[in-house]
């Protein structure tokens, strides 16, 4: 997402065929976008538009944990006598 989608998170959209849809517009606000779309439904009639909120992340969430390397032999589960197995930390 970049700086500008970010600022200008309103979106007016037309529906397109096959789940598919095109950006028409975006606004800060969404008054501004509904207007927007007020003018564009009197101009194109017989086009659909509808006013959504972006909220595309800008990357995959990531662990709170930091990522260390462990020794290998604190890693090795063992098994307790039910089968159930657990880890040591050393």
């Amino acid at each position: 997402m970049t700086y500008f989608e970010r600022l200008h998170p309103w979106c007016i959209i037309r529906p397109l065929p096959n789940l598919q849809r095109l950006i028409v517009a975006r606004c800060r606000r969404r008054n501004d976008a509904e207007s927007h779309v007020q003018i564009l439904r009197r101009l194109t009639p017989n086009v659909s538009y509808e006013v959504v909120f972006d909220i595309t992340p800008d990357e995959p969430p990531q662990s709170p944990y930091p990522s260390e390397k462990q020794e290998e032999s604190a890693s090795l589960p063992d098994t307790g006598k039910d089968g159930q197995v657990f880890f040591k930390n050393y």
